[in-house]
């Protein structure tokens, strides 16, 4: 598990160590994961389990990537789930956003997940089998105010996770893309001290889910091989409008798409609306304001 000391990175470890796996650590910070390892361990089902702890970053130098999960698939065996949930974001108008955010944000969020799946690919397909997950977001199937630099980095996650599901199928390997909503972490937190207002706003018309419910959705939906994984009514009709050529997991999942996608746009353009309609407000707000300061 990438960016497994913290979040929902942290409550995947935790929801696949309660079912007896062994445990992959990744993580710049070494003091967070060695904590993380602590908590974990609590939740052992045998004595026979392991959690290795690894301190890298994933979104610099593929060589080390690349060697410190091999030295992992040495002491723990071959890799059967890799979950990508290294990511960072940054909030702003387009305009105020620094330009090295952008590049920052595209090789943690994008290239932190492309580097730890391409070394583990080739083991999984001389094994015939394995399983892996890219955490997106909800602002990956949908573009929002003040996401300008974060949004596009997990929208390139649904390209990698489409084109590689159809090249590693033959052999067994499934790709799911988790799009969780706003979920209770640090990074959520860390997050909102910096939102501009209208990005508040049009977060607040939905609620925010825990971390270890995200988890327990994104690690049953990954065992199943399921394309999509989404969580509550919202995710459920975003998944559906965005599915365009997706992968299905079945017939039944198909036709959910083809019976529910007009009446689910009709839903989305009134959202679509009222977010619209925040923005406009708060524009014309700040430039009352403005306007009477010049007065004063």
């Amino acid at each position: 598990v990438t960016g497994g000391s913290s979040g929902i990175g942290k409550c995947i470890a935790i929801e696949c160590y309660k079912q007896g796996a062994f445990i992959t650590l990744i993580a710049r910070d070494e003091k967070k994961l060695l904590q993380t390892k602590k908590e974990i361990e609590k939740y052992s089902v045998n004595d026979k389990q392991v959690v290795l702890c690894i301190s890298v970053d994933v979104s610099k130098d593929y060589e080390q990537v690349e060697n410190v999960l091999k030295q992992a698939q040495e002491k723990l065996g071959p890799v059967d789930m890799l979950v990508n949930c290294a990511g960072t974001s940054v909030t702003g108008k387009f305009e105020d956003i620094e330009v090295n955010s952008f590049e920052r944000l595209m090789a943690v969020n994008y290239l932190g997940s492309v580097y730890p799946s391409r070394a583990v690919i080739a083991t999984m397909k001389e094994r015939r089998m394995g399983r892996i997950v890219f955490v997106s977001s909800q602002a990956g199937q949908l573009g929002l105010f003040g996401y300008t630099a974060y949004s596009p980095t997990k929208f390139a996650l649904r390209g990698l996770a489409e084109a590689l599901q159809m090249e590693v199928k033959p052999y067994n390997i499934y790709v799911t893309v988790a799009y969780p909503p706003d979920t209770d972490t640090p990074g959520f937190a860390e997050e909102s001290k910096t939102k501009p207002l209208e990005t508040k706003l049009i977060s607040e018309t939905s609620s925010v889910c825990q971390a270890e419910q995200v988890a327990r959705v994104i690690v049953k939906d990954a065992i199943q091989g399921n394309f999509n994984s989404s969580v509550g009514s919202d995710g459920y009709m975003l998944s559906i409008l965005t599915s365009g050529m997706s992968p299905v997991t079945s017939i039944t999942e198909g036709l959910q798409q083809v019976v529910c996608m007009g009446i689910f746009r009709i839903v989305g353009l009134f959202y679509l609306g009222s977010f619209d309609s925040i923005v406009r407000r708060c524009m014309m707000q700040r430039e009352k304001s403005e306007s009477a300061d010049k007065t004063e």
